[in-house]
C-alpha cells in the first residue's frame, strides 16, 4: 500500500511537471519581450516547482560576466528578492563555473564547496543550469534552497527542459530585436541621408538666409529635438553676437537679437567661439563650466546643451546651439556629428549669400568709387516716379547731373592713376554732403548724378548745391599734387507719374552741357529752351537713320590742287543732307548729334561707300590718278 502511495505521488509530481512544461511552452507564443519571459519563468515556472530562491543571469561573452536580469524569492511574504551579487564573473562561484563549462550541477551541501559565494540569505543546496543555444552559453538559471540535498535529478531534468525552451526563446527574441534594430537603423540611415541631401540642396537653392535658416530648422527638427534652437553670427570687427535665427519652445521669434560686447563675454556661445570646440554638456557638466568661471548662466538651466562652432571667414564666425529642458531627452555624439555637418552647410550658405550680395553689389555699383551705377540709378528713379501717386501733390524729385571740370586734362597730364585717385577723393567729399535718402551714382568717366527724392521745396536743392560747392572749395592733395576740383551741374525735376527715367536723365544731361558751355563750376536748370533743343535733337536722331537708308546724303567734292602746277590731284568729300521736308540741313546741325548717338559710324560707312562709287566711275572715265579724302569720326 505504501509502495502505491509513493508511486502515485511520483506520478502526480511528474504530471505536474509536465503540466508546467506544457503551460510554459504554450505561453512562449504570447511572450514577446525578455522582461516578460524572465518574469514568467521566475514567477510561474520556478515558483510552481517549489523552489525558494531563483536568479536568472544573462551572459556578456565579451566581458566574461553574468548579469542578473530576474530573481524570485518566496521566503518572506511576497517581497521580490534580489540577489546580492548583480554581476558575477565567469571565474567566480558555482554560477560562474557553470557558465564556463556549460554543464549543469547539483550541489547537495554548498558549505562543502569552496566555489560557493554566500548571498544575503545563505543556502544549503544549489541547482544551477546553463542556458545554451547552438553551443553558445546565453546565461544561467541558479536556484538555491535552505535544506541540504533538496534538489533531485527530477528537478534537474525539468529545469534543464525549461532552460532549453527559454534559451530558444531568448535567441528568437534577440533575433527579432536585432532585425528590428537593423530595420530601424536602416530607416534612420535613410531618413538621415534624405535629410542631409535636403540640407545640401537647400544650401544652394535658398535665395536668402532667413528662408534658409527656417527650412534648415524644419529638417533638423525631424532628426533631433530642436524646440529650443538658435544660430548666431559673430562679427569680430564690431565684437557683437547676432542671433540671426531663434526658436523657443518650438516657436520662431522672427526677430534678430544682438548681444553687446558687455554681455557677450559671459555666454556659453562666446566660450564656444573662443575654444572652437564642440560642446556636448549635460546639466552637471554645464554647471561645472559655470563653477570654473568659463561662462555664466543666461536664462534657465537646460538638461542637455549641444553647441557647434563654425567659421565663414577671418572676420565672421558663428555657433549653432540646441537645448533640451526635458529630463528624458539628452543629446549624444550622433547628434553632435549631425550638427557639425549642419554647421558646415550653414557656413557654405553664408559664403554663397555673401558672394551673391557681392556680385549683386558689383552689378549695381561702380567698381572704382563704390557708388551706384547707371542701372541702379535708373531703377531708383523709376521706383520714385511710381511713388509720386502716393506722395503729396507738392512733392517732386530732382536729378543733379555732374561733370567734373578739367578732369580730362588732369588725366592726360598726370596719368590715369592720379586721375582715379582724384575722382575717389572728390566722390568722398560729395558723398558727405548728400542725404541718406539720396542716390549718388557714377554714370561713366567723369560724369556723376545725385538723385534727390521727395523734394518739398526747391530750397532743398539749392542747399545741396551749396554743400557741394563748399565741399569742393579747397584744393585736394592727390599723390603729392594739389588739385582744385569744380563741377558743372545740370538739374531737372520730375513731378508726374507719366515721366520716364531716361527722359529725366536726358534733361539733366542737357542742362549740364549748357552749364559747361558757360564756364567752370556753373549750374543750369532744365528749361523750355533746352526742351525745344532736345526735341530738335531727338527729331534729327530719328531722321538720320531714315536718311542713310533712303540715300538723302550727298557728297560735295572740293578739289585738291598741287601748289606748283595747279593740277587737280584729288578731292575732299564733304557731306550734305537733303532732308525731304526740312530741306538742306547743315553738317553742324547733325554731325555732333550723330557723334553723340553713335550713328556717326553708320553714316561714315555710308559716305565711304558713296566715295568708292565715285572713284570707280572716274577710273572708268580714265581719271585713274584721282584720290578722294573722306573725313571720318575718331570713334572708329
Amino acid at each position: 500500500m505504501s509502495y502505491k502511495t509513493d508511486a502515485t505521488r511520483a506520478l502526480e509530481i511528474k504530471t505536474d511537471q509536465l503540466s508546467i512544461i506544457n503551460q510554459f511552452s504554450s505561453s512562449l507564443l504570447q511572450l514577446d519581450t525578455l522582461e516578460e519571459l524572465f518574469e514568467y519563468v521566475t514567477t510561474h515556472v520556478v515558483n510552481r516547482l517549489g523552489f525558494v530562491d531563483c536568479v536568472i543571469y544573462l551572459a556578456d561573452n565579451k566581458a566574461n560576466t553574468l548579469n542578473q536580469v530576474a530573481s524570485m524569492g518566496i521566503a518572506h511574504a511576497r517581497d521580490k528578492y534580489q540577489a546580492e551579487r548583480k554581476v558575477i564573473r565567469f571565474s567566480e562561484g558555482i554560477t560562474g563555473a557553470v557558465a564556463t563549462t556549460g554543464k549543469a550541477v547539483i550541489i547537495d551541501d554548498v558549505t562543502k564547496d569552496s566555489r560557493y559565494i554566500a548571498d544575503e540569505r545563505p543556502a544549503q543546496s544549489e541547482l544551477c543550469v546553463p542556458l545554451i543555444f547552438k553551443e553558445q552559453v546565453l546565461g544561467v538559471i541558479d536556484c538555491e534552497h535552505p535544506i541540504k540535498s533538496y534538489f533531485t535529478n527530477a528537478h534537474l531534468e525539468i529545469l534543464t527542459t525549461v532552460a532549453h525552451l527559454l534559451s530558444a526563446k531568448i535567441n528568437q527574441v534577440n533575433t527579432v530585436n536585432s532585425l528590428q534594430k537593423t530595420v530601424e537603423q536602416l530607416n534612420n540611415a535613410q531618413k538621415l541621408e534624405n535629410s542631409l541631401l535636403q540640407i545640401a540642396n537647400l544650401t544652394y537653392k535658398a535665395n536668402d538666409l532667413d528662408t534658409f535658416f527656417e527650412a534648415l530648422h524644419s529638417i533638423i527638427n525631424n532628426l533631433l529635438l530642436a524646440d529650443n534652437f538658435f544660430i548666431a553670427l559673430y562679427d569680430k570687427k564690431v565684437d557683437i553676437l547676432d542671433l540671426v535665427y531663434i526658436v523657443e519652445e518650438g516657436i520662431n521669434s522672427k526677430t534678430h537679437q544682438k548681444i553687446s560686447k558687455e554681455q557677450l563675454k559671459d555666454t556659453a556661445s562666446y566660450y564656444l567661439l573662443q575654444t572652437e570646440q564642440t560642446l556636448l554638456l549635460d546639466k552637471d557638466a554645464f554647471q561645472s563650466h559655470i563653477n570654473n568661471g568659463d561662462f555664466k548662466m543666461v536664462g534657465r538651466q537646460s538638461e542637455s546643451w549641444l553647441g557647434v562652432p563654425f567659421k565663414t571667414s577671418d572676420r565672421i564666425s558663428g555657433v549653432i546651439v540646441v537645448q533640451s529642458y526635458d529630463k528624458t531627452q539628452h543629446y549624444n555624439e550622433h547628434d553632435s556629428t549631425l550638427l557639425t555637418y549642419v554647421s558646415r552647410q550653414i557656413s557654405m550658405a553664408i559664403d554663397r549669400q555673401l558672394a551673391r550680395q557681392e556680385l549683386e553689389h558689383k552689378a549695381l555699383h561702380d567698381e572704382l568709387t563704390g557708388l551706384a551705377n547707371r542701372s541702379l540709378l535708373i531703377e531708383r528713379i523709376k521706383h520714385a516716379i511710381l511713388c509720386l501717386t502716393r506722395a503729396k501733390k507738392s512733392t517732386s524729385h530732382a536729378l543733379l547731373y555732374l561733370d567734373f571740370d578739367r578732369f580730362k586734362s588732369i588725366n592726360d597730364s598726370l596719368g590715369h592713376e592720379v586721375g582715379d585717385h582724384f575722382l575717389i577723393k572728390i566722390c568722398d567729399l560729395i558723398k558727405s554732403t548728400v542725404r541718406s535718402t539720396d542716390t549718388f551714382a557714377r554714370l561713366g568717366g567723369d560724369e556723376f548724378a545725385i538723385f534727390m527724392e521727395n523734394i518739398t521745396h526747391k530750397n532743398q536743392v539749392n542747399e545741396a548745391l551749396n554743400r557741394i560747392k563748399s565741399a569742393l572749395s579747397k584744393p585736394i592733395n592727390v599723390d603729392s599734387h594739389l588739385l582744385q576740383a569744380s563741377t558743372s551741374i545740370g538739374i531737372a525735376y520730375t513731378d508726374n507719374i507719366n515721366d520716364k527715367a531716361y527722359i529725366l536723365l536726358q534733361q539733366a544731361d542737357a542742362a549740364m552741357y549748357e552749364a559747361k558751355s558757360t564756364g567752370r563750376g556753373q549750374v543750369k536748370f532744365f528749361n523750355n529752351a533746352m526742351r525745344k533743343k532736345l526735341k530738335t535733337h531727338a527729331d534729327i536722331e530719328n531722321d538720320l537713320q531714315h536718311g542713310i537708308e533712303h540715300n538723302e546724303f550727298e557728297l560735295y567734292f572740293q578739289p585738291i590742287f598741287t601748289i606748283t602746277t595747279s593740277e587737280v590731284i584729288g578731292f575732299e568729300a564733304l557731306v550734305r543732307w537733303h532732308h525731304p521736308t526740312k530741306g538742306f540741313v547743315p553738317p553742324n546741325d547733325f554731325i555732333p548729334i550723330a557723334e553723340t548717338t553713335g550713328q556717326i559710324i553708320n553714316l561714315d560707312l555710308h559716305l565711304l561707300d558713296l566715295a568708292a562709287q565715285h572713284i570707280s566711275n572716274w577710273h572708268k572715265q580714265g581719271h585713274r590718278f584721282l584720290k578722294v579724302t573722306v573725313n571720318v569720326s575718331s570713334r572708329h
